[in-house]
């Protein structure tokens, strides 16, 4: 693991009743972490992936957690979630940024879904050996096409030698 999914979720000052939907879950890091910081809220682990889907299950399982919800979806269409408008405090976009192929409705998504004044945790790929020829987005392009969406950047976090790290809120 090239991040901290745990020291990332805590620079949010996550509250214990929030509810959180971790987009692009993939194996479920966040989503199970996330499940343990908001005991009295919700966590719904979306992916699009159905193998990694029986993998956070199984986790979930495991860790004996019964406030994630896993959702088969996809995060690049306008309803894609399977969310209802403004129900979640915090959406977490970790590594599927640079995977994202339409993001544009993947931001409109992650707004549909944001109460106002919900915030973001987007943490990217930077440039690096590991990610050569990838379709990385640069931090300041991803500030910009949140900001022309409805979003501010609330501050940047470190996230490692690999990644950046951004706290993005809904306005």
């Amino acid at each position: 693991m090239f991040t901290d999914p745990l020291k990332n979720l805590k620079a949010l000052g996550l509250r214990e009743d929030n509810i959180v939907a971790d987009l692009g879950a993939g194996t479920g890091y966040y989503s199970l972490i996330s499940g343990t910081l908001v005991p009295k809220g919700k966590v719904y682990a979306i992916e699009v992936q159905k193998d990694f889907l029986e993998t956070i299950k199984n986790k979930v399982k495991d860790a004996h957690l019964n406030n994630i919800e896993i959702i088969w979806g996809n995060v690049e269409k306008i309803g894609g979630t399977k969310l209802n408008d403004s129900v979640v405090d915090v959406v977490i976009a970790s590594n599927i940024l640079f995977q994202v192929e339409d993001r544009e409705n993947f931001i409109l998504e992650i707004k549909r879904i944001l109460k106002q004044n919900g915030k973001v945790l987007l943490v990217d790929w930077l440039p690096s050996p590991v990610m050569k020829g990838s379709n990385i987005v640069p931090k300041q392009k991803a500030c910009e096409m949140f900001e022309k969406k409805g979003f501010a950047v609330e501050r940047e976090i470190n996230t490692g030698d690999y990644n950046y790290g951004i706290i993005l809120r809904k306005i």
